[in-house]
């Protein structure tokens, strides 16, 4: 498993979260505990299968919900 985090435009409330992290865990390939969004730092951390979904499909289905990914990185 790799870790990722995101850096998503600044998050406005609260739903936003939920709404994000309902995306995430229902995506293939990503550890459904590891999704966590900071509401203060709009970063997005988790943890994701290379081998069944890559790091821009991940951002892809965030952009897909309407929030922009600013930064990303995988280690």
């Amino acid at each position: 498993m790799k870790q990722a985090t995101l850096q998503l435009e600044t998050l406005t409330c609260p739903s936003c979260i939920t709404k994000i992290e309902g995306a995430l865990k229902n995506l293939d390939g990503v550890d459904k505990e590891s999704a966590k969004i900071s509401f203060n730092s709009s970063k997005v951390k988790l943890a994701f299968d290379e081998d069944v979904v890559s790091l821009d499909e991940i951002a892809n289905s965030i952009d897909k919900l309407g929030y922009e990914v600013l930064k990303s990185s995988a280690r």
